[in-house]
């Protein structure tokens, strides 16, 4: 079974961007992530529509942040996403008039409602600057062995 990964994308996206003092290209993002530009253009555009980044034109231009880290939580992206699934896990529907069915299902269902209420909890509890904390002592080693591997430093 796929799981949707857009939600760690996006937050591995942002966490790179906030690495940058100006405008950060999609290239540049792509080349970070291991990506294709585009991949990171289509990302970038929900997070635009949602205010968190916007992009500039132009010889020096690219992707820039447009709040606080410690203002936006885990929650405020995930929505901007569209709230995906957070739930592999489904229930049988094959046969509706069966009451073992209907009675496993309303338990699942329940249990599931239960658990997404606590993940959404959480994600709203946790900051992007605090998830930029968990990192900070290498935020400098990372930007610096990627400038050295890429050989070039976003516009300033």
């Amino acid at each position: 079974m796929n799981r949707d990964s857009r939600l760690s994308g996006v937050l591995h996206v942002l966490l790179h961007m906030a690495q940058f003092d100006g405008p950060v290209t999609s290239e540049t993002l792509a080349r970070a992530m291991g990506t294709n530009p585009v991949v990171v253009r289509r990302v970038m555009a929900g997070l635009r529509d949602a205010g968190y980044v916007r992009s500039e034109k132009g010889h020096g231009g690219g992707w820039r942040l447009t709040a606080d880290l410690a203002n936006i939580t885990l929650l405020d992206i995930y929505r901007a996403l569209g709230n995906p699934s957070l739930l592999a896990i489904g229930h049988r529907s094959d046969n509706p008039d069966c009451a073992v069915e209907r009675a496993v299902n309303a338990v699942l269902e329940e249990s599931f409602e239960a658990a997404e209420a606590l993940l959404l909890a959480r994600f709203g509890e946790v900051s992007l600057a605090e998830l930029n904390a968990r990192f900070a002592p290498e935020n400098a080693l990372w930007r610096e062995g990627f400038l050295h591997d890429h050989g070039s430093e976003p516009s300033r």
